[in-house]
């Protein structure tokens, strides 16, 4: 059988609760006494509470253990758990211990360990009769644990978020300020964010997740839900200290480099981040120093535009892995000559199609062929009569080669120059 305190409630509302021949709230009468004792009971066995102030202790702490023994002694009055209202000074005490920077676990296991030893207090006068009131009493001390737990919780989380929602505001406009050149000490300051003296300038680009295309799911819902992964996965991989610019399909990042409590944007840490997002992610990286930031953030994001072009896998990408194709995103009569010289195929889309798989198969005539439907005596077909009209020899490495980078010329000169226009936040 089970007992509710509230149904009994209904039935008892006029006679307190008596266990041991008296009321069974008369043991946390003297308030200031019981408080007394649970406090020092508090600073000398667990060990978060022996770190605080001794007045915050004989202060905030001493008066909130009133209260809540107060509370208590009420609910055995009248057998009822206290109403939501009555957790006024809970709620607070919560929110300010989250300023503060103290555990959640910590400040649970404080009200667990004062309902424990109330409920002790209470129920040591017990007597062989008084099994109906210990049920009752056990009830009601168990809604009471699990009514300010929750209110705990709440108002903990609540202000959790919203110190996260203010830092987050912080760095984005620190970001935005480095980023367009007008980073300053005072700003800094402003923000409660040092300023540190070169960063890594990440380019970030955000895969599409696999719900955004589900027709079942909001894609835009489905959109935030990856950028927030990503953002809380930023937060513990950089300790906080990144700053970031993000939107759903990507953004830039700022690392601060030399600071030996956050990690660098590397394979490694792209990888975690990847993971925690659900999707994979692409990233330039450049050094720079904090007064070339702007600047820094330009080249990072021609860097990732060069990565889309080239269609080069998700990953991290830095200046020597692009060196070729940026070089040919700096114009002169070179590159323009690069790129004229798979113009005699512009009539012939089919040799353009065999060109780019063949480089694409890595030179195999089998994948190429299954992968254009056609026969391997085909490719060869094809592969002669491209030697033939623009004298790029597919069968020598020099061929191959040429032939890699006058298509990545062509399709720079094609796509335009967006490559130049810088992407800060997505």
């Amino acid at each position: 059988m089970t007992f509710s305190a509230l149904d009994l409630s209904d039935n008892s509302s006029d006679t307190a609760l008596e266990i041991g021949g008296q009321p069974a709230s008369m043991p946390l009468q003297n308030t200031d006494r019981v408080a007394s004792r649970m406090v020092g009971y508090f600073a000398n066995i667990m060990a978060p509470c022996r770190s605080l102030p001794g007045e915050q202790l004989r202060g905030d702490v001493t008066k909130l253990t009133r209260s809540c023994l107060g509370l208590v002694a009420e609910m055995f009055d009248r057998r009822t758990v206290p109403g939501d209202e009555q957790f006024g000074e809970v709620r607070e005490a919560a929110t300010q211990w989250a300023r503060e920077g103290v555990p959640l676990s910590t400040i649970l296991r404080g009200y667990h360990e004062g309902v424990r030893i109330a409920f002790g207090l209470v129920t040591a006068p017990a007597r062989a009769d008084d099994v109906g009131e210990l049920l009752v009493a056990t009830d009601l001390m168990l809604e009471l644990l699990e009514a300010i737990t929750a209110a705990v919780a709440d108002s903990y989380v609540e202000e959790q978020h919203l110190v996260a929602k203010e830092h987050q505001t912080a760095t984005q406009t620190l970001a935005s300020a480095l980023l367009s050149g007008r980073g300053s000490s005072a700003l800094a300051r402003q923000a409660g964010i040092p300023i540190a003296d070169s960063y890594q300038v990440v380019a970030l680009s955000l895969s599409e997740h696999p719900d955004e295309r589900d027709p079942r799911v909001d894609s835009n819902v489905a959109a935030r839900r990856k950028l927030r992964r990503l953002q809380s996965a930023l937060a513990t991989v950089f300790a906080s200290r990144a700053l970031a610019l993000l939107s759903t399909k990507g953004g830039t990042m700022l690392v601060p480099i030399g600071d030996g409590d956050v990690t660098a944007m590397n394979t490694e840490t792209l990888c975690r981040l990847s993971e925690a997002a659900e999707v994979p992610l692409t990233a330039t990286v450049v050094a720079s120093d904090t007064d070339e930031v702007p600047e820094s953030a330009d080249q990072a994001h021609e860097l990732l535009n060069l990565v889309r072009v080239g269609g080069k896998p998700p990953g991290l990408y830095q200046m020597t892995d692009l060196a070729v194709e940026y070089q040919l995103t700096r114009g002169g009569p070179a590159t323009r000559r690069i790129a004229t010289i798979l113009e005699p195929l512009e009539a012939h889309p089919e040799l353009f199609d065999t060109m780019r798989a063949y480089l694409g198969n890595d030179m195999n005539r089998q994948l190429t062929a299954r992968q254009l439907y056609v026969h391997p005596n085909t490719v060869d077909y094809r592969l002669r009569r491209i030697a033939q009209l623009t004298g790029v020899d597919l069968a020598t490495s020099a061929g191959i080669s040429q032939a890699a980078i006058a298509l990545l010329a062509r399709d720079l000169d094609r796509r335009g120059d967006g490559s130049r226009r810088s992407r800060w936040s997505g």
